[in-house]
């Protein structure tokens, strides 16, 4: 039986790594201790005093994992394989065991653990004594590394308020806002020296691209310049603030780090129509400024905290951002190996994406053994996993008006009660049944599984292919004249297609009438209405229908007996409705529809496979073949149906006929309220894909998994988060039979806990790279030990303690940077002005002594040349925009850009409105650094390179927009000087001197006023902001 073993870390652990200088390579085979019997109990020695020590400052380099020098000191079985310098221990003589050389110290120095400090006496003694013993393992023990316990560490300490530095009457003078004092005192203390304020042009065109994303124009650069009135600084702050083009910008931050995109990534990347709705809900976020902990709760677990809202539903899109493999969960049970795989790399992907984008906390690192530098055990990873063990990504229904989604939940509440009380009452008719029923049953069963075991596909009757569900189809048989009905009854098809079998083609809602009239206009009488909800699979058996109130003496009569498909069945990439055999049973016994004429609404001619005539041919998939069974089987639906005729009249029977029209009340207005809209997004309930199936919100099981193999499960994982951050409410609290999304809410509500310090430091820190290019941090989704430590770490706990006290509002942590004097600096020296000093100091400028000057992002200078050109359409919402055209959709798709047309003005829309694919991306947008929506993006790369150059002058939509622009400037002036100058203003928002105007309007002259346009557009004054 195999063990393991966890003690408390004594310290950090350090490594116990291999020498070759010239003594035998250390320790790497510990393998001959195996040649002394291991008892069947453990010694007590080993396993309080040694395993610990080999635990805390061995595994580190000799696991399974790491395996230093070839050695694993996990396992006997490890030790058995021995390492790369041959017996590292002799059992019962430890001055002869190379282990006792290498961590006792020679010359005042030990050999081992390589990095970390040496073992103490008290250890030494320990592990000598124990190699004296005769090196005793216990029989199966199997040591895991020792989970690091210091919490002692930056981003773990509690978030209190620092005080503001005390300063000179100079100082203050400089200062701004408080970030300027911390700013400052760093500056002080480092005997750097800040750069003045940098103009106002340079001020505007900074904070246009920072808050909105857009340049600004000539005329907005001169109005501002010419404003000599108090704050106009401030004022233009809060105007960008307000613009709707705020969110736009803002959000298209945060879509990186989420990694948000349109398609499902992997082989066959799949388009996501209907992702759409959680990017237009994180731009309402920003620009409605939304107070932080509702913008983080409704992320993950809004659709519970606030089921009536139906932004809030569409907030959990957030949990469905990231990419999903449509070949292992559509195509591959969850069952099989592959499928479990694939779900907990996808529950791995939600883990991941939450707790790097809220918290900073690289939790990925513990799936497959205790994290190795920071406090987070497997058992913590799991208990994540375990927050989201019911939720896949799936379309989801939602409603845009909060009354109708009332509404529907009061009547899908009522739906529920009333289904569970017909079930109880089924139950208890059940009981009523004379016993001659279940015989009659019992031997119907029989001659119905009689003749089973044809291996062929069943012939039967197949609709035109549709590509969406909701497409209605109808196939009917004419009895030739009204003709009295006691039964019904219908078969599935039997398909070997896509492995689907029994039930092929059977849709997921459908009614079955009779009427005199073909039309179904009049007279109709509904026998069976299974429209209001999703049906099963009956498989091959025979569904038989009593027609109700039927016998001898009082039938149903009809002509044409018509089923209606209202919900068709799914198949791989596409949706049809199929039907083996169609039974009407007269009184007496005999199939009125045998050989009769079949209609339908539409119907795939395949003989001899797929016909209507197939439908009323008396063979299906298992049908007996003997006429004297087909007599007897009729027979015998006769006398079931009289015994159920006057089973109809009992009490049971008549309240379960009251219940059936209370259900179908509610299936009409639930059909009578307006359709619901769809979000791509968190979702326990969803039309199921192949193998792909809901939860129905039952959790599955999630277990802590040795290694992270799916194939060696260990204890059930209970909800919950991080012990060494929560304490004891790292399980959450949740009572026996609790709703799946209660672990969610209960996580949602930890995350954003005003004690948990990781929440705002980590926002704070986002919002400062951005207006900066660095953050305060400089690995936004690491802050545990192998992530940076802050520059200025008494800044960014009072900007944390600012926004969890004033608001939570992001709006006023933008003020509170933009404003600030430390934000205002210029970014290059004036003439004269030495940094020499400040250079060798601080020449990366992590303490911000001028402003970072910054390539635009790929989205910015996108959007300016379209908004110069006079082509930007500035429409919000909706879906996104292609530019690309996909070939090949219903398989793999291609997304081909070289054939969109740059011209069309439906991809004239903001960069964040783009349609973002995760395969094959934008090659324009990638050249200038765009993110790659299959990975989060904490930070994008700015590179500088001569494809940049090259695609900034010769793309398709650069040229196609310098076309556009050189039109609109010719249509306002009519001489080129005129025109140079204002395509100039339009370009750089402001006049060109006489020597730029003369080069340009020369270069004009003899290559004409497109391509003057495209130099502009490629100007670094352009493309750069100061």
């Amino acid at each position: 039986m195999r063990s393991s073993v966890t003690a408390a870390n004594r310290r950090p652990a350090t490594s116990l790594a291999v020498q070759t200088a010239g003594w035998r390579v250390a320790l790497t085979t510990l393998c001959s201790l195996l040649l002394v019997p291991t008892g069947s109990v453990a010694d007590d020695s080993f396993r309080d005093v040694v395993a610990p020590i080999l635990q805390a400052r061995c595994l580190s380099c000799h696991s399974a994992e790491e395996k230093s020098g070839g050695l694993s000191l996990q396992s006997a079985k490890g030790l058995t394989a021995g390492g790369d310098s041959g017996a590292a221990i002799v059992p019962g003589d430890p001055d002869a065991s190379l282990l006792i050389d290498v961590i006792t110290p020679e010359d005042g120095e030990a050999t081992m653990p390589q990095d970390g400090d040496p073992l103490t006496s008290d250890e030494q003694a320990a592990i000598r004594r124990w190699v004296e013993q005769g090196a005793r393992w216990p029989e199966g023990l199997v040591l895991e590394e020792a989970a690091v316990t210091d919490t002692d560490w930056w981003s773990l300490r509690p978030l209190e308020r620092p005080p503001l530095p005390q300063r000179s009457e100079t100082d203050s003078a400089w200062c701004r806002t408080p970030v300027d004092a911390f700013i400052l005192r760093q500056h002080r203390d480092r005997g750097l020296g800040g750069l003045p304020e940098a103009d106002r042009r340079t001020l505007i065109r900074r904070l246009y691209f920072d808050l909105i994303g857009l340049p600004p124009t000539y005329e907005e650069v001169e109005a501002f310049v010419a404003d000599t009135q108090p704050r106009a600084y401030e004022r233009l702050v809060d105007r960008l603030l307000a613009s709707p083009r705020y969110g736009e910008r803002w959000a298209r931050h945060w879509l990186d780090v989420v990694h948000y995109g349109d398609t499902h990534g992997y082989d066959k990347d799949k388009p996501r129509p209907n992702a759409w709705p959680y990017r237009d809900y994180v731009i309402r976020s920003f620009n409605d400024d939304k107070p932080y902990t509702q913008f983080v709760q409704e992320q993950i677990a809004g659709d519970v905290l606030a089921p009536q809202d139906p932004q809030a539903i569409i907030a959990t899109g957030f949990i469905a951002a990231g990419p999903w493999d449509f070949i292992s969960h559509v195509e591959v049970p969850e069952s099989k190996i592959d499928g479990q795989i694939a779900r907990h790399l996808d529950r791995d992907d939600m883990v991941r994406n939450t707790m790097e984008t809220f918290c900073s906390v690289t939790v990925g690192c513990a799936r497959c053994h205790n994290h190795k530098f920071d406090p987070i055990t497997q058992e913590d990873y799991y208990s994540l996993q375990a927050v989201f063990a019911a939720v896949d990504r799936a379309n989801r229904p939602y409603d845009l008006d909060s009354d109708a989604a009332r509404r529907r939940q009061q009547l899908l509440a009522q739906k529920g009660e009333l289904s569970s009380a017909r079930t109880a009452l089924e139950k208890r008719l059940r009981k009523e049944t004379d016993v001659s029923l279940d015989e009659l049953n019992s031997q119907i069963a029989k001659l119905e599984q009689a003749g089973q075991g044809h291996d062929r596909p069943e012939f039967g009757y197949h609709s035109q292919i549709e590509s969406q569900p909701d497409a209605e189809k109808w196939v009917q048989v004419d009895l030739g004249d009204s003709r009295a009905i006691a039964q019904i009854v219908y078969v599935a098809c039997h398909d070997t297609y896509n492995g689907i079998g029994a039930g092929f083609g059977f849709p997921r809602r459908y009614r079955i009438d009779v009427s005199d009239d073909p039309d179904f206009e009049t007279g109709v009488i509904t026998m069976l209405d299974r429209t209001g909800s999703d049906q099963p699979n009956p498989g091959a058996a025979p569904q038989t229908i009593p027609v109700s109130g039927s016998n001898a003496n009082d039938p149903k009569t009809g002509r044409y007996v018509r089923v209606t498909a209202t919900k068709l069945a799914p198949r791989k990439n596409d949706y049809i409705f199929a039907l083996a055999e169609l039974m009407v049973i007269s009184p007496e016994g005999e199939n009125l529809a045998t050989g009769s004429t079949v209609i339908a609404r539409d119907s795939i001619e395949a003989p001899v496979r797929w016909s209507k005539s197939n439908l009323v041919d008396g063979y299906w998939y298992g049908a007996t073949r003997s006429e004297e069974n087909r007599e007897q089987l009729a027979r015998l639906y006769s006398q079931r149906q009289e015994l159920l005729a006057a089973l109809a009249e009992s009490e049971t029977q008549q309240k379960i006929d009251i219940v059936d029209e209370r259900l179908a009340a509610i299936a009409r207005q639930l059909k009578e309220l307006p359709e619901p809209s769809v979000v791509y997004a968190a979702a326990t309930e969803f039309q199921p894909q192949g193998n792909f199936k809901a939860t129905g919100g039952t959790p599955r099981e999630i277990r802590v998994l040795r290694r992270g193999n799916v194939l060696s499960p260990g204890e059930i994982a209970q909800p919950g988060t991080v012990a060494a951050i929560a304490g004891e409410s790292a399980h959450f609290d949740l009572p026996p039979g609790h709703r799946e999304g209660d672990r969610r809410a209960a996580l949602a509500r930890w995350i954003t806990d005003r004690n948990n310090p990781l929440t705002w430091r980590s926002i704070v820190n986002r919002v400062w790279l951005y207006h900066f290019g660095r953050g305060l941090v400089d690995t936004p989704n690491d802050f545990g030990r192998m992530g940076q430590e802050p520059t200025h770490p008494e800044l960014l706990d009072w900007l944390a303690c600012e926004l969890r006290g004033g608001g939570e509002s992001i709006k006023h942590l933008h003020r509170l940077i933009v404003c600030s004097a430390t934000y205002r600096q210029a970014s290059r020296p004036e003439a004269g002005n030495d940094v020499a000093a400040n250079e060798r100091i601080d020449g990366d400028n992590q303490y911000l002594w001028r402003m970072n000057p910054r390539r635009l992002e790929a989205e910015a200078i996108r959007d300016a040349v379209l908004q110069v050109s006079g082509c930007l359409d500035l429409k919000m919402y909706g879906p996104g925009f292609q530019d690309f055209v996909i070939e090949k959709p219903q398989h793999s798709p291609h997304y081909e850009y070289h054939l969109h047309d740059p011209y069309d003005p439906r991809s004239h829309r903001r960069a964040v409105y783009r349609f973002l694919v995760r395969s094959q991306q934008q090659p324009f947008m990638t050249t200038l650094d765009c993110a790659d929506p299959s990975m989060q993006v904490e930070k994008r790369n700015e590179t500088l390179t001569p494809q940049q150059a090259l695609a900034l002058l010769n793309n398709k939509l650069m040229v196609a927009m310098a076309g556009r622009f050189a039109e609109s400037v010719a249509a306002e002036q009519k001489t080129l000087p005129d025109q140079v100058a204002l395509a100039f203003r339009r370009t750089l928002a402001r006049d060109p001197q006489p020597q730029e105007l003369d080069a340009l309007t020369s270069y004009g002259e003899q290559h004409g006023l497109e391509n003057v346009c495209r130099v502009l557009l490629n100007l670094n004054e352009f493309v750069f902001v100061d």
